[in-house]
């Protein structure tokens, strides 16, 4: 099975400029490709890690990936799929942002200088003369074409600002730049990035006479079209300081039954035929799956230890009497007491567990929170209810629903 074939098989392409060119590319090995990733946050969250393994799989096949880390773009923002302006970064904040991404990045993919090359567009981007990007750059592209796209005309209710028009500009141009300086063929990226892409490589025709080609991956997504990677913590990241192992795995655990298949072709690394094989379980087969799911993701982001770490510390919490050491922990002080005791609506905020004191509430009266004190979970049905200083020096565990668990110790 090529590249190209196990890529559609897997349901990963979602749109492309020239599929038999793309397919040849792909399959021949030894071309140079792009993904950006714009340095918006301190870590890369799950949507990040589809392109990562994008990545990984291109390598494995002899390819040079680029991995563009955008602290020229990121200056600016990116519109698309926003409905609201982005923040505004400092220089200093953005490339802090880019070397949490490299370290990230390196977990998964091969970073070394003969298997990848890594790129930052503000090297060219904050470079650049405004009045002849203008003349060389901006003669290329159409207002109204750039308009009728959804990145634009999503947000003309509420405003687009100039700074954001200008974020397809810039993303062209690294297209060119690229192509330019390491004959780059071809960029990827996730299909919210499609018109940046066709405009790339629009203007790589325009100015050097010369065919480039974009391809787009499916975004991840539940069967219902949801954006996946959300908690009520918010996204899922891959730093482990911002999601912890444990967290990620019970992510992946709980996810829907009707996504976790898609999820295993999308996201891991086991063989289609293995995956294919997985469509047909049933009832405690696809939990088995969630599992693997769970498991499998966990490893190739965290490691092996942790994501053995995790499934034992999952074991344990549903086999009576388990120990479950390594489960998320909230160690409270005196100050966070009110006398010798703490309200089950103030722990339940302090994890995290509930966003504010109106959810924890809610959670409750939904009979959704119990409580293990040391001789078995109880469910929770008064607001009014407080842990003593002394069963919180001895450790609790607060559960969420069936598959959430926190532990609080003093």
């Amino acid at each position: 099975m090529t590249l190209y074939e196990e890529l559609t098989r897997r349901g990963l392409i979602a749109q492309q400029t020239h599929p038999e060119q793309i397919e040849e590319l792909m399959n021949k090995g030894g071309a140079v490709f792009y993904i950006g990733f714009d340095a918006t946050a301190d870590s890369l969250h799950v949507g990040h890690f589809l392109q990562l393994t994008i990545i990984k799989r291109m390598q494995q096949h002899g390819h040079m990936p680029i991995l563009l880390l955008g602290t020229g773009t990121t200056m600016v923002g990116d519109p698309s799929g926003r409905t609201d302006m982005r923040k505004m970064l400092t220089v200093d904040e953005i490339n802090y942002n880019a070397d949490r991404f490299l370290e990230q990045m390196g977990r998964v993919v091969d970073t070394n200088p003969d298997k990848a090359i890594v790129a930052r567009n503000g090297d060219w981007l904050m470079k650049l003369n405004y009045i002849e990007l203008l003349r060389d750059v901006g003669v290329y592209f159409s207002v109204n074409k750039m308009l009728s796209y959804d990145c634009f005309k999503s947000r003309m209710d509420k405003g687009l600002s100039f700074i954001e028009f200008n974020y397809m500009i810039m993303q062209s141009y690294d297209f060119l730049a690229l192509y330019r300086e390491h004959n780059c063929l071809m960029q990827f990226g996730g299909n919210d990035q499609w018109s940046n892409i066709i405009s790339g490589v629009d203007l790589v025709r325009r100015v050097e006479g010369k065919d480039v080609y974009g391809m787009t991956f499916t975004l991840l997504a539940t069967k219902d079209g949801n954006k996946m990677g959300k908690t009520a913590k918010g996204a899922v990241w891959l730093d482990p300081n911002k999601t912890d192992p444990y967290e990620f795995f019970q992510y992946w655990r709980n996810v829907d039954d009707a996504d976790v298949i898609n999820c295993l072709k999308l996201l891991t690394f086991l063989p289609i035929e293995e995956i294919e094989e997985m469509e047909k379980w049933e009832g405690s087969g696809l939990n088995k799956a969630k599992e693997i799911l769970a498991y499998e993701l966990t490893k190739d982001v965290h490691s092996k230890e942790e994501a053995d770490k995790a499934l034992a510390t999952a074991t344990a919490l549903f086999t009576a009497g388990g120990e479950a050491a390594d489960m998320p922990t909230t160690a409270l002080a005196e100050d966070d007491l009110t006398g010798d005791s703490a309200s089950v609506i103030d722990l339940l905020v302090k994890t995290k567990l509930a966003p504010s004191k109106g959810e924890a509430r809610r959670l409750i009266q939904q009979k959704g929170i119990s409580i293990d004190v040391g001789d078995g979970f109880v469910t929770i049905e008064d607001i009014a209810f407080t842990v003593e200083g002394r069963q919180l020096e001895a450790g609790i565990i607060i559960r969420k629903g069936k598959k959430v668990f926190h532990k609080v110790s003093l």
